[in-house]
């Protein structure tokens, strides 16, 4: 039995204090509760990534976030109500509360097995000519270069393994041999990997309509230039939650406007602001799509991931947006890679596959 009171938090516990407890714990999930023992809410990491769309800082109370009506059953249940209740509502947790709303117990799903093998087809894009970080990439392709002492695209699949991912294609073209002679059918690794061989570019999404059909699930896409921390079941989690037909993750960037901004009302200066901060979301090169999207993309075309969103907005579809809020790294330029290697035993760990 897991001890749901190492996720207990105070209302007036920070973003950022609620996001380490759940973090550290495999429980995904916080309880807020007062002085009492009192249920006030609860929070999912959903919740708090919805919270960073909105603009809450990582300094305002969860109260801000939380989910103030969340499903609870009663003490006069059985455990295969607690599960059926489960079950219907598509629920990871369900607090157990006496007559006063105090939390007794919380029955998790699934909750003798932490990670669950997934069925969804991961399609990472490995085959980009690196143009920028020649001449390393004058012999391999980029995803293939060694951070860490280890490739790029080997910590990718890694990242997706240990949230229990097994089904790999990799799209391929500059230099693909190296990375097919390596990685072969994935058995090394423990999964299954299978190749898009691109005889010309296609883009990040039109590389997906040479995929075989069928698709049954979601699927995840990710480029294969980039190291990140991002909790992916989470990410998929977001994506069944919000019913989405696409799912982009994005990464908050700030820069700063090095005059003073001013402001006017017609001729009248109305405000100096000194070399204001703007802060904004960017598209961070991972994505979730369901079956339904791929009658959108043109069959053996050149078409970006960024158009194929523009046009399921178009059509009225639902995309949603991921704010990834864990490490992440596009390796783009030289001082990416150099930035990447330096900060890799910080992140990762060095042991290898192979």
């Amino acid at each position: 039995m897991k001890n749901w009171r190492e996720i207990v938090v105070h209302p007036n516990t920070t973003l950022l204090e609620t996001m380490k407890i759940i973090d550290d714990t495999s429980l995904q999930f916080a309880i807020v509760m007062d002085d009492s023992q009192t249920l006030l809410g609860t929070v999912t990491d959903g919740d708090i990534r919805r919270g960073i769309l909105r603009g809450e800082g990582l300094d305002v109370y969860i109260e801000s976030v939380m989910n103030v009506n969340p499903i609870t059953a009663g003490l006069d249940n059985t455990y295969s109500d607690y599960l059926n209740i489960l079950k219907k509502h598509k629920l990871n947790q369900l607090p157990i509360v006496d007559n006063d709303n105090k939390i007794i117990d919380i029955i998790f799903a699934g909750q003798q097995q932490l990670v669950t093998d997934k069925n969804n087809l991961v399609v990472l894009m490995a085959g980009g000519l690196g143009t920028r970080l020649r001449p390393l990439t004058e012999k391999i392709p980029k995803p293939m270069l060694n951070v860490g002492n280890r490739p790029i695209l080997e910590t990718i699949i890694e990242g997706f393994m240990q949230y229990g991912f097994t089904n790999f294609v990799l799209s391929v073209n500059y230099k693909k041999e190296v990375i097919q002679d390596y990685f072969q059918d994935g058995s090394a690794l423990g999964v299954n990997i299978s190749y898009i061989e691109e005889d010309k570019r296609m883009g990040t999404a039109g590389a997906l309509s040479l995929l075989k059909k069928n698709l049954d699930s979601p699927i995840l896409v990710m480029n294969g230039d980039l190291l990140t921390q991002v909790n992916f079941e989470q990410l998929l989690q977001f994506h069944e939650e919000t019913e989405a037909s696409a799912t982009m993750c994005v990464r908050e960037y700030e820069y700063q406007i090095p005059y003073g901004v001013i402001e006017t009302e017609g001729q009248q200066l109305v405000s100096i602001k000194e070399k204001p901060m703007h802060r904004s979301f960017v598209n961070a090169g991972i994505y979730v799509l369901s079956p339904d999207v791929f009658e959108y993309i043109p069959q053996g075309e050149f078409y970006d991931m960024p158009d194929l969103f523009k046009q399921l907005m178009d059509e009225q579809k639902n995309v949603s947006a991921f704010p990834v809020r864990e490490y992440w790294l596009d390796i783009g330029r030289m001082a990416d890679f150099e930035r990447a290697d330096d900060e890799y035993s910080s992140y990762f760990n060095k042991v290898g596959c192979k």
